[in-house]
């Protein structure tokens, strides 16, 4: 499954929004330096989603706000 995902590095608090079922508002504390801010996002999703770490990775948007996620079952 693939998630489209909009980050908000450098927020007040962590949170997840969803805005549809494969559509989510992320927000994270940490700053988007060296990849802290992806990151955040994945260990946030990956509770948000109750799904182990390892099966959530980063896709696409690395260096961008716009993030494709994927998430194996």
């Amino acid at each position: 499954m693939y998630l489209k995902v909009k980050v908000h590095p450098s927020s007040k608090q962590n949170k997840v929004i969803p805005k549809s079922p494969d559509s989510f508002e992320i927000f994270v504390r940490a700053k988007p330096v060296d990849g802290k801010a992806n990151e955040a996002v994945l260990d946030l999703l990956s509770e948000f989603l109750k799904k182990p770490r390892s099966k959530i990775r980063l896709v696409k948007g690395g260096m961008s706000r716009g993030k494709i996620i994927e998430v194996l079952e």
